[in-house]
């Protein structure tokens, strides 16, 4: 259960879920543009990647801004979705938002990572 728990709240971080609605190609640039203040959530600018989205939180690309930032941002965002979405996410690809439905199971993490080997490590 611990591992699950694991896995569920680095599932989800706002920088994965960046990653994971497809607005940018890798977490690495998905954890700069978080802290860079690109996104909000439920409206309000968030520049934490570690930040703990919930339940019906809503994701999107920050409006505001020069119009440089808005063909960046069209650049990155012209063939979404690059990849498969989740199925806890819902994906607005039109007007750039991604909706929380629900935490994510851990039939829906599909990392590879076996995470009894984390918790047994762990637990020395």
């Amino acid at each position: 259960m611990t591992g699950e728990i694991l896995l569920q709240l680095l599932e989800g971080r706002l920088d994965n879920v960046v990653f994971r609605l497809a607005f940018v190609d890798s977490r690495r640039q998905a954890r700069q543009m978080v802290n860079h203040g690109h996104f909000s959530v439920n409206g309000k600018r968030v520049d934490i990647p570690s930040y703990q989205v919930k339940p019906d939180d809503t994701i999107a690309w920050r409006t505001k801004g020069e119009s440089s930032h808005k063909e960046f941002v069209k650049t990155l965002t012209e063939d979404i979705p690059k990849r498969p979405v989740p199925s806890w996410i819902r994906l607005d690809a039109e007007n750039l938002t991604g909706q929380i439905l629900s935490l994510p199971e851990t039939s829906d993490i599909d990392t590879g990572i076996d995470s009894r080997l984390i918790v047994e490590f762990y637990s020395r």
